[in-house]
């Protein structure tokens, strides 16, 4: 890929253990890794003048449901919260193609690439009976296309209507069937040295979803391969209750019987954890995936995400599905999850670099990757740009570690770097027709909702 220089940036927010912002500074990438930070200046086949530019690490998404960004703006799901939800969309979703999930992938990599996000986790778990087996496969295929780094996950549902599940029978799998296909995608796409740009998750999707013994042996095969666990957690009240209905037990003492917790382990949203269930999070590094926008639109609740970054608790940010965001950018996550906590925590609420922290370092740690989330030398190049020399940046620049969560960002960044490779300029996708694009993803669109 040769080299790449950022030349003069006016800020550089490192999020390194030291929170060091460098000033008028260089970065020096060379192929996919930073070589060089500071104020020498260094030779580079490619050079980017980012004086009027703050630089920041690449964002990292901890829970996304792609598929669900062909199923957006329904108005009959706007006033429903999550059981009900689910219920409507479910006799949506079953119908879901191949087609459907390379085209629904393409659209939310695409949104959340052109707003400074570089790596990304998507939750999978629908495999309708028909045409399902290379859904993964299809993810992949998109994220590879237009450049950013992909954890995918085999997500499952083993328990439908019929067994006292949400979903519907014929998106219901076998446990072998599960098993042996997320044998097969770790085998095939899971690259675990440093820098990989594709990682395999196991993720069972919920307590109201799937069996124990899936939850089991899910763990099992996970834990003989050396990747990680994710599933939903504690989302709404409504799933408390049928957990201490079916099992007797809260979710979290649930997952605790299974084998759930650790280090290797995260939930997504976690807002109903009480005071011993957050001390049993911090004590095992048990993280949490934090998707303000979400929980908010299904009136599900507020994480208390103050209280989890005080004890220790692993916490990144995410968008979650898009249907339940309509939207996939996790700049403006950023940015609500400032201001939400101020309403609810006033000044024990993080700031606005502390919940930049999350969106970067707190997902390398979810992940379990220390070769992102910050600008170090040795890292691997994965940064966004944005220019402050525009009106909307005006009387703003006093302190660029804030600024994305206080002030924020309405417009797409202007350059998105993902692995030494430049995939967003100028606010537009590279080497993609981005209107060709559009089309080409509502034309999928149109044939997946009207079949």
């Amino acid at each position: 890929m040769g080299s790449l220089l950022i030349r003069g940036a006016k800020a550089i927010v490192t999020v390194d253990a030291e929170d060091r912002v460098l000033e008028q500074a260089n970065i020096l990438i060379e192929d996919n890794r930073i070589v060089k930070m500071g104020k020498d200046l260094y030779e580079a086949e490619q050079v980017i003048d980012a004086s009027q530019m703050f630089v920041y690490p690449g964002l990292i998404n901890v829970h996304h449901h792609l598929y669900q960004t062909f199923t957006r703006n329904l108005p009959q799901v706007q006033k429903l919260e999550l059981f009900d939800w689910l219920r409507y969309l479910y006799e949506i979703w079953k119908g879901i193609t191949p087609d459907a999930v390379y085209h629904s992938s393409l659209t939310g990599i695409a949104d959340l690439m052109k707003n400074g996000c570089t790596t990304v986790f998507d939750h999978h778990y629908v495999f309708p009976q028909q045409n399902s087996a290379h859904f993964i496969d299809k993810q992949f295929e998109a994220a590879e296309r237009l450049g950013i780094r992909f954890v995918a996950s085999r997500g499952s549902m083993t328990l439908g209507k019929d067994q006292g599940g949400l979903p519907p029978m014929s998106v219901v799998q076998d446990i072998d069937t599960i098993l042996a296909d997320s044998e097969r995608l770790i085998d095939l796409y899971h690259d675990a040295s440093a820098g990989s740009m594709r990682q395999v998750v196991l993720a069972p999707c919920s307590p109201f979803s799937v069996s124990a013994d899936i939850m089991l042996e899910s763990a099992k095969l996970a834990r003989s391969k050396g990747v990680r666990l994710h599933t939903h957690l504690a989302e709404t009240k409504n799933e408390e209750a049928y957990t201490l209905e079916r099992f007797g037990m809260r979710p979290l003492a649930y997952m605790e019987s299974l084998g759930w917790l650790g280090h290797d382990v995260w939930y997504a949203h976690g807002i109903h954890f009480n005071d011993d269930e957050m001390k049993l999070l911090a004590h095992t590094k048990t993280g949490v995936a934090h998707c303000p926008i979400s929980n908010m639109k299904l009136s599900s609740g507020i994480a208390r995400v103050p209280e989890m970054l005080a004890m220790g608790i692993p916490v990144g940010l995410a968008v979650d599905g898009s249907a339940s965001n309509d939207g996939s950018n996790l700049l403006e996550e950023l940015r609500v999850s400032y201001l939400l906590h101020r309403l609810q925590s006033s000044s024990q609420a993080p700031t606005g670099y502390d919940l930049l922290k999350v969106a970067t370092r707190g997902g390398a740690e979810i992940l379990g990757r220390s070769d992102i989330g910050s600008l170090e030398i040795g890292k691997a190049a994965d940064l966004f740009m944005v220019r402050v020399d525009q009106i909307d940046a005006v009387g703003t620049l006093t302190d660029p570690k804030s600024w994305l969560g206080t002030v924020g960002l309405k417009r797409p960044v202007d350059y998105t770097i993902v692995n030494g490779k430049v995939v967003v300029e100028n606010g537009r996708l590279v080497g993609t027709d981005e209107e060709k694009l559009a089309r080409d993803c509502q034309d999928s669109f149109e044939r997946f909702i009207q079949q």
